[in-house]
């Protein structure tokens, strides 16, 4: 009995050292060196070994508390599509005003590889650490890995230092790849009370502990200095996580960052001793008031006279509020150009932005608001934080990166971006449509502004064909595109020759050949967009014996179902809702009678989310096929997936099912 646990104490303390050995930078193995495939996911192209996070309070006199966040990072390289994981890039926050720009500083990164059965270990140099501006609010570190290969180890430390104390730095703890372990530990002074905000389907578990700590410090006593001391007491927490699946994205998705498992915290509460709390946590009011009281945010909206008499003649024109905002729309869409930079305050006086006619989100969405203010229209800027940007949890400025334009007229509210050319009232680029935005106004109020579409955007696709006894179809095409299905078309096309147009159609449906091509209201957005063509195709009749077998959809079949997943955690985002209505006549070859029809059928998913009706019917010589799938919401909840799944299912089970002609 006792050498039996004499051999399991040796085990587990065996095991407790591997692990400890894991959980360490510069503690690399053979084994692990050598290991081929992750242990539970083989498909994985690399995988955290560990990753760490620490957060320490470093008290100056003169400025306070400021924060220093140190990261551990342990890579291993599986396949050489996971060798891109060996450039890492740093984002930190530098469009602070009254704080110090944060800064990161890399510790020390190393590539591991075993070379004649001996673990090489090679740094990183200076030139493989480089700093590189995103906007004018972002800057990255970036680090390249040197001798990276498939089998690879990378490690890296690094330090973010910032004096916002307000939000501490994010903890990612979920990414495409498996992390084998998380963990992260804060040492919170006690004078400080956070909001923990986990996102994601991955918990993590909390330890937390009081203790009494001390900082020394360089103090002033009259003109000299002096060594003193803080003591107070600070919270411990520690928040772990192993074995976290990796989130791999599929189609229909808005941005996969706004799902991984991540661990961000808010201040909440400031308790200096002897002082009464005070409530620290930022509302949206404060956000709004904090923005309108930049003098140059408040100058963009409150500036009149450069543009002063190229409006009147518009206000005086315009018989209706309507007209009078859709011409002042179109007038500073038409005028200025975009820079393609984002933000929500201007970088340059609008008034320069006017006369040089480009600028940025800010100076030409910023613009159109004073101009409608000035021609008595009620306007108001709009915050948002863009899809690639993700998603704004709590009241923060810092979250936005862009602003839009909000106008009401007769109680009807109209959003509009005058960066985007092709874009109409509530036809927002894509870009944008991202949940929700927060309307501000001048009097430090604000509301929350849903910005997706509500409304279907229709698709409507009809096909004349005839099919000739050698199994060859031909035909003519009209399909009619509205509302978003119109904006996307004339974002993806217009610009483009005929020619490259039917190339890209030939692409999508192979086998098919392309003539007469024609599109009709490119430019004129209040009208839908018709394409018209002429097409032949000989591989969507198959001829046995005396039959021939063909889909009804005949080009337009689809044979893949976009949901594979056995289970889905996050939304499916169709971006805006969407019907999809095909009306199909075609004549089918002398000689030949109908055997077998396809089954009509309709399908709804739960809550109208989706409904599907399809009819097929044969006289004589004629078939008509009308299909109409509608799609009614932008977002539909994971809750859904697999009714949704099914639903796909049954669209691919009655695209693939045959017509059956027979020589009759």
């Amino acid at each position: 009995m006792r050498s039996c646990f004499l051999i399991f104490f040796w085990v587990f303390l065996f095991s407790l050292t591997s692990v400890a050995q894991k959980l360490e930078l510069g503690q690399v193995t053979k084994a692990e060196l050598l290991e081929k495939q992750h242990k539970s996911d083989t498909s994985a192209v690399a995988a955290y070994i560990f990753k760490k996070a620490k957060t320490d309070f470093l008290y100056a006199e003169e400025n306070g508390f400021t924060t220093i966040t140190t990261f551990q990072i342990k890579i291993k390289i599986y396949k050489k599509e996971g060798l891109n994981w060996a450039n890492f890039k740093i984002p930190y926050y530098v469009g602070y005003e009254n704080l110090e720009d944060e800064n990161v500083t890399i510790e020390e990164g190393y590539t591991y590889n075993l070379e004649n059965n001996k673990v090489l270990k090679t740094k990183v140099k200076s030139e493989g650490k480089f700093t590189e501006k995103i906007n004018e609010y972002w800057e990255a570190k970036s680090v390249t890995f040197p001798n990276v290969k498939v089998g690879s180890i990378i490690e890296l430390e690094y330090k973010l230092k910032s004096e916002n104390i307000t939000t501490l730095p994010e903890f990612q703890y979920q990414y495409d790849i498996p992390v084998n372990y998380a963990e992260y530990n804060s040492f919170i002074p006690e004078f400080y009370i956070y909001k923990s905000i986990r996102k994601g389907y991955i918990d993590l578990s909390l330890d937390q502990k009081i203790e009494t700590t001390s900082q020394s410090f360089e103090g002033k006593v009259g003109y000299a200095s002096q060594t003193k001391n803080l003591r107070y007491k600070q919270i411990i927490s520690q928040y772990k996580a192993s074995n976290i699946p990796a989130l791999i994205e599929e189609d229909f998705v808005n941005n996969i960052a706004n799902y991984y498992g991540k661990l961000e915290q808010e201040l909440q509460t400031i308790r200096y001793p002897e002082q009464e709390p005070k409530q620290i946590a930022t509302t949206w009011e404060d956000v709004a008031k904090s923005i309108y009281d930049d003098k140059d945010f408040n100058a963009a909206i409150t500036s009149f006279e450069y543009f002063k008499n190229d409006i009147l003649s518009i206000k005086n024109s315009a018989q209706t509020q309507e007209e009078l905002v859709k011409r002042i729309f179109s007038y500073v869409k038409n005028r200025m150009n975009w820079n393609e930079k984002y933000g929500y305050y201007p970088r340059q006086k609008v008034e320069i932005a006017y006369v040089e006619k480009v600028g940025n989100v800010a100076e030409i969405n910023l613009m159109l608001v004073s101009m409608l203010r000035m021609s008595g229209i009620d306007a108001n800027p709009v915050l948002v934080s863009t899809r690639e940007n993700g998603i704004a949890y709590f009241p923060n400025k810092t979250l936005f990166n862009y602003v839009i334009v909000a106008v009401n007229v007769n109680n009807t509210i109209l959003l509009m971006d005058a960066t985007e050319k092709l874009s109409d009232s509530n036809r927002l680029p894509v870009r944008v449509l991202n949940g929700s935005g927060r309307l501000i106004r001048k009097d430090g109020t604000s509301e929350e502004i849903d910005l997706m579409p509500k409304t279907n955007s229709n698709n409507v696709t009809n096909i004349i064909a005839s099919i000739n006894q050698q199994g060859e179809v031909a035909g003519k095409v009209r399909e009619q595109y509205f509302d978003y299905n119109a904006f996307l078309f004339r974002k993806n096309h217009n610009g483009f020759s005929s020619q490259s147009q039917v190339e890209k159609l030939e692409k999508i449906y192979p086998g098919i050949e392309i003539s007469s091509y024609t599109v009709q209201n490119s430019e004129e957005l209040d009208l839908p967009i018709i394409e018209n063509y002429d097409f032949t195709t000989s591989n969507v009749v198959e001829i046995i014996g005396d039959k021939m077998y063909f889909s009804p959809f005949l080009f337009l079949m689809k044979t893949e179902n976009p949901f594979k997943k056995e289970k889905r955690e996050y939304p499916i985002d169709f971006i805006y809702p969407n019907k999809d209505k095909v009306i199909i006549n075609f004549t089918i070859p002398e000689g030949y009678v109908v055997e077998t029809l396809p089954k009509e059928m309709a399908l709804s998913m739960p809550d109208n989310l989706a409904n599907l009706r399809y009819m097929i019917s044969n006289t004589g010589k004629q078939i008509q096929l009308v299909y109409t799938h509608d799609t009614n919401q932008a977002t539909i909840e994971s809750g859904y997936y697999e009714i949704l799944k099914n639903f796909y299912k049954k669209i691919i089970e009655i695209q693939t099912e045959k017509i059956v002609l027979k020589k009759g």
